[in-house]
């Protein structure tokens, strides 16, 4: 994560905004003039894309029109989330200074790239010092950590390395919170035993999935990670006494999503819609002939589907996640994101 580029600005105390009094409780709109993410591909709005190869098509397609950074067919739950707000699609900091950063900021990767090339120029781009200690700071985290451990250790072994894992996330969250961010909205790791990926690749043996077919040893492993995280959560609390912390349980959302999907409108929630993991490996947005089958083509229907290419969500599956946990009830403490800079006593 890039926290280096927060060490020079000036930072404040956060703002609380338009308190209104009902009877005996207040409503509270934090009014964030900005978003600062961090996080892997799930909330990557062009990091990616800026700092190694660019999304090909037909990323994009359902509504961009275009490729846009995200591997998606459309909008990521950050997304909707900047939509809710009122704020802008957050513009990826490896993007080039020309970047439009005075709302929103997408940090996906370890690598702060510094340009010296007439810097004022795009002055009216950057965020206010002012507003970096009022921003909203997300994280998504968690999927690829695991995901790298299942593909080269034992899910002993992964489970062994989460505590050196929340290590570092605790340290990166206290080096912002040294230098001003106050109200942190952080997303705990999906099902990944429910990814078709996952699903494929795993070997299968006898007790291994659950009754949506999902792979339990990973899930498992997905939740004890969850449940230290959320413990770790509670502990940062009291070390960062002016922190507005609000723990989202994004785990339950896409699992709900997941064991609902045909009510809800979508296909087997195994199956997705781009690229291809049977028998040839081809990457969404890459096409291959193979013995006079074309393999890589997208569905004609990415909305159907609540995964895009068998890691990451469709925009649709995006869009039903973040409506469910926008509202804070699924959160700890239960506030909606838009409250999120206020932390009611009676919550906690």
């Amino acid at each position: 994560m890039a926290f280096c580029l927060l060490v020079f600005l000036i930072l404040t105390s956060i703002g609380r905004e338009n308190v209104v009094a009902h009877g005996s409780f207040t409503s509270l709109t934090c009014n964030f003039p900005a978003i600062f993410n961090f996080g892997d591909s799930n909330s990557d709005t062009g990091g990616g894309s800026a700092a190694f190869c660019a999304v090909p098509p037909p990323n994009g397609e359902t509504f961009f029109g275009k490729p846009s950074g995200r591997f998606c067919d459309g909008r990521l739950i950050i997304d909707f989330i900047v939509e809710h707000l009122g704020l802008p699609y957050l513009s990826a900091y490896l993007d080039a200074v020309g970047a439009d950063f005075r709302n929103a900021y997408d940090v996906n990767f370890s690598t702060f790239v510094s340009c010296s090339e007439n810097i004022s120029a795009f002055k009216d781009n950057l965020p206010k010092p002012e507003d970096f200690s009022k921003a909203l700071y997300t994280f998504d985290i968690g999927q690829n950590d695991l995901t790298y451990g299942f593909q080269h250790t034992t899910e002993d072994q992964v489970n062994a390395s989460i505590p050196d894992m929340l290590d570092h996330f605790s340290t990166a969250l206290q080096l912002l919170y040294k230098e001003g961010a106050r109200a942190f909205w952080i997303h705990n790791t999906g099902p990944i035993g429910c990814l078709p990926y996952s699903v494929i690749y795993y070997p299968s043996k006898s007790g291994n999935v659950d009754q949506n077919g999902c792979v339990n040893p990973q899930n498992e492993v997905a939740q004890a990670f969850n449940h230290q995280l959320k413990e770790r959560l509670t502990w940062l609390t009291t070390q960062l006494p002016h922190s507005v912390l609000t723990y989202v349980d994004l785990y339950s959302a896409k699992y709900a999503l997941i064991s609902d999907a045909k009510r809800q409108g979508f296909v087997n929630p195994l199956k997705f819609c781009c690229g291809s993991y049977y028998g040839h490996h081809v990457d969404c947005g890459k096409r291959v002939t193979i013995n006079g089958t074309v393999y890589g083509n997208p569905c004609t229907n990415p909305s159907a589907h609540i995964s895009w290419d068998g890691i990451h969500y469709s925009q649709a599956a995006n869009k039903w996640i973040a409506n469910n946990i926008i509202s804070g009830s699924l959160s700890n403490p239960p506030v909606a994101i838009n409250q999120s800079c206020y932390i009611n006593e009676n919550l906690v």
